[in-house]
């Protein structure tokens, strides 16, 4: 049989974002390789699959990606459908391009399914538009936390003029703020502090570069959450005066109702 295996984006974790084409990959799949960010709900799609945690969380134990990479190239080459489950998108600080090239140096096909990475599901779900005319002419992603510990260009993406989407940045929101300010990224800069994207408990922060991290503090703001730092972050009820940004807070029940 032909070996295959589909790299599959779960979405930040509203079942109601899932594409058709992930819904489809899942109800033919023997087994399914699970992340811990992926929601349960999802899970409906295949019944019939075996399925699989091996996740990987900061601070916690998680599953080497060695034997990730085994697990899948194991039960393709028995003929199996396998999916490789990932939550948000798989291209998007999800491995994907690096599974597929080790598969592929295997003699594994593999297929790609896009899914709605947290940074532009937690900001719509937050009324936040990434791209705005005469505000934001891009968006940048990029994450604060990498494998070599190499460090980003801050002072580029500080005058790069794009809104900025920072994933797993809770840990060192201190060294974020030092370095955008560094770069001359103005103090009052707006910025959403935005927890478990999309799900009926996410919630927000809306701060600015200057007070982000003793307002996230007092927010309590924990993992998994991501930034988005840019004229589109202001508070609308504050976007005349900056100044009362850093002190408001906004707690939002915005995301779906299927948590």
């Amino acid at each position: 049989m032909s070996a295959k295996v589909w790299l599959v984006g779960a979405g930040p974790g509203d079942p109601e974002l899932l594409t058709l084409k992930a819904v489809r990959a899942l109800s033919e799949a023997d087994v399914v390789l699970i992340d811990d960010l992926v929601n349960d709900a999802v899970l409906e799609h295949c019944p019939g699959a075996r399925i699989i945690a091996v996740g990987k969380r900061g601070g916690c134990r998680s599953t080497p990606q060695a034997f990730i990479h085994r697990l899948m190239l194991r039960y393709a080459r028995q003929g199996k459908c396998v999916v490789r489950l990932k939550g948000g998108d798989p291209c998007i600080f999800g491995r994907g391009g690096e599974e597929a090239q080790w598969l592929g140096e295997r003699g594994i096909e593999t297929e790609l399914v896009n899914g709605i990475t947290a940074g532009l599901a937690g900001a719509t779900q937050c009324a936040i538009p990434l791209t705005l005319r005469g505000v934001a002419r891009g968006v940048t992603l990029v994450t604060a936390h990498t494998q070599d510990e190499s460090s980003l260009n801050w002072q580029a993406l500080a005058q790069g003029g794009t809104t900025l989407v920072v994933y797993m940045g809770v840990a060192k929101l201190c060294e974020i703020r030092e370095q955008l300010l560094a770069g001359a990224m103005p103090a009052e800069t707006p910025v959403a502090m935005i927890e478990n994207a999309s799900l009926a408990h996410q919630r927000e922060c809306r701060s600015t570069l200057m007070a982000m991290v003793e307002d996230a503090c007092a927010f309590a703001l924990k993992s998994p959450a991501i930034l988005v730092i840019g004229a589109v972050a202001a508070n609308p009820s504050c976007a005349s005066d900056p100044a009362r940004q850093g002190a408001l807070f906004s707690v939002a029940h915005v995301g779906s109702q299927h948590a």
